[in-house]
């Protein structure tokens, strides 16, 4: 998969998992690698922070149960919005991979 694809595939996927629920970044990458496959900390980041510009998530600090403080990550309202938007894009890509390699679709008029 190409680097551009990889980057609207993962920030979908990094919104997904907002979508269950507030998560730090580490929790992320270990979700990730249970479902998808492994993602490494310079690649989530720039995604998270991205994200966190474009207002669909937004972050807050809480003390983890032993005592750490941890930056945790949650989806906006119009984080919600662009995920749904992603979904979409995905699957009509999806489909016209799919369609590709069926063979037999004639752009002839």
């Amino acid at each position: 998969m190409d680097k551009k694809m990889m980057a609207v595939s993962t920030s979908m996927l990094v919104l997904k998992l907002l979508e269950e629920g507030d998560l730090y970044g580490y929790q992320m990458i270990r979700l990730l690698e249970e479902r998808v496959f492994s993602l490494k900390e310079g690649t989530l980041y720039p995604i998270l922070h991205s994200l966190e510009e474009q207002g669909a998530v937004e972050s807050y600090e809480q003390c983890a149960e032993n005592g750490r403080k941890r930056k945790y990550y949650r989806l906006t309202k119009s984080g919600g919005k662009l995920l749904k938007s992603k979904q979409r894009e995905w699957q009509e890509y999806e489909q016209a991979i799919r369609n590709v390699l069926k063979g037999g679709v004639s752009f002839a008029g």
